[in-house]
């Protein structure tokens, strides 16, 4: 009982310190895929310059020790979205094809009775838009999903990989003898929601952006305070850059979409930023869902890629921006510290907008809103667990990969679901993972080892887990 009065009124607390900026701040997520954490030039990229999105760094805050909670998309969204670990929801990997998906031991969509964020807000006055790849249900053959806006959303516009209204790409590749070749990609899609619009894949980006827009200026005009998810996918192979920036290589033609990606966020970044009320009353939060492609971006200092557990798989560049709403003495700053999780910014926001959560959310995802507006560098309190997808045992160049893995304090402990092959490490002074010491740790090797099992036992499992062919799930 004393310590839900204490959260009560640490709530109304920030409440308070909010309202004084913005009675309800306005939100937009910018949420690219594939996206490694060293691919922002203000995250030290060499290779391409991203001036827009490190103009949104230097005018807020860069978080160096966000996570996201798995190493692929849909279940990266799923957790953004819903404060939850998302194999509660059995999204453990990417949704594809029914078959896979349950051959995968995996849902065909997320519940729509998850404790979505934009529901949430939605339900409290929030005008809300999704805009861009969604990936929660609504791909391949699965064209029986819910659409986007029973999630919450008012409007929505996709891609592929989403029921409802969708931008779907054109492309254009040089051929050897000067010439164009043109194409279309995921064009079964239309089967999946209409009204569908065609458009080079190199200016997808834009065209999302400019939806956002459109919604932000209807929003405005009412009055109205809204939360808009951007969720880019060009940065996602197959790389499609526009002709003029066409690369020989893989890596050179991501270096080109990523420089052009920036270049298209610009004018929703500008939208805001150049309108005093809106720049005064909004919080823009960008970041990436998972870690890049090993023919893609770049994971910085730190080992692996997407679909791994790895560091360079699970740890996202994270940029807060709201000049009215992020402590004025911390603009500009690093914060190295702070450990948090892509599920932890659901309460978190909620407490931002001033918005009581739902009676029956039972989050795992804890409120760091004064971390994110830079009042504070407060860590998650409970570690964070991770669960490789099921169908990732291998991927690219790596084989045999841990099947869990556990972030707490200054340690990272990752295992089989046996619990053998443990690995250790102290990522504050080995954040390449280079050196196992769990032989030289055996208090914190047990107890971390003992944490990340039991955890795993509370999560429905997946085909992934050995024991998953002789459990109740396939009856």
């Amino acid at each position: 009982m004393a310590m839900t009065l204490f959260r009560s009124i640490a709530f109304f607390i920030l409440l308070s310190t909010v309202a004084c900026a913005a009675d309800r701040p306005n939100i937009v997520l910018v949420f690219i895929d594939d996206m490694g954490w060293g691919d922002f030039s203000c995250f030290g990229n060499t290779e391409a310059e991203t001036p827009n999105i490190d103009r949104m760094a230097e005018q807020g805050i860069r978080f160096h020790q966000f996570y996201v909670n798995s190493p692929i998309c849909s279940p990266s969204r799923v957790a953004i979205s819903t404060g939850r670990y998302p194999y509660r929801y059995r999204i453990s990997s990417f949704l594809n094809n029914r078959k896979n998906n349950k051959e995968r031991g995996m849902a065909q969509w997320l519940d729509p009775r998850a404790p979505m964020l934009a529901r949430s807000l939605q339900d409290a006055g929030y005008a809300t838009a999704h805009c861009g790849k969604w990936h929660m249900g609504g791909q391949r053959d699965v064209d029986n999903a819910p659409p986007i806006t029973d999630y919450g959303f008012d409007v929505s516009l996709t891609n592929f990989e989403g029921m409802g209204a969708k931008l779907l790409p054109l492309t254009e590749v040089p051929t050897a003898d000067g010439g164009i070749k043109k194409g279309r990609i995921w064009d079964k899609a239309v089967n999946l929601g209409e009204p569908v619009e065609w458009r080079l894949r190199s200016e997808i980006t834009g065209g999302f952006a400019d939806k956002a827009i459109e919604f932000i200026d209807e929003s405005a005009k009412k009055d109205q305070p809204f939360y808009v998810n951007v969720w880019p996918d060009d940065v996602h192979g197959p790389y499609f850059p526009t002709i003029e920036n066409w690369s020989g290589t893989p890596h050179g033609l991501f270096l080109a979409v990523l420089r052009e990606m920036d270049t298209q966020l610009e004018r929703l970044f500008r939208r805001i930023a150049d309108d005093p009320k809106l720049r005064n009353e909004t919080l823009i939060l960008i970041c990436s869902d998972n870690g890049p492609d090993k023919n893609g971006g770049s994971a910085g200092p730190f080992s692996g890629s997407k679909a791994t557990l790895f560091e360079g798989g699970i740890r996202s560049p994270l940029i807060a921006w709201g000049p009215g709403l992020i402590a004025k003495d911390q603009v500009g700053t690093v914060n190295k510290s702070s450990v948090f999780a892509a599920m932890d910014l659901v309460p978190s926001l909620l407490t931002i907008a001033g918005v009581e959560p739902p009676k029956d959310a039972e989050f795992d995802g804890e409120d760091l809103s004064e971390t994110i507006l830079a009042k504070s560098k407060q860590s998650r309190s409970q570690p964070i667990f991770f669960r490789r997808p099921p169908d990732r045992k291998e991927f690219q160049a790596y084989k045999d990969l841990p099947d869990l893995a556990v972030r707490a304090g200054q340690w990272k402990l990752m295992c089989d679901f046996d619990g053998k092959r443990v690995r250790l490490h102290d990522l504050n002074i080995d954040p390449s993972e280079s050196n196992n010491v769990a032989e030289q740790n055996p208090d914190v090797t047990a107890r971390l080892l003992n944490s990340t099992l039991q955890w795993n036992a509370t999560m429905p499992m997946d085909a992934g887990d050995p024991a998953y062919q002789n459990s109740a799930a396939l009856k």
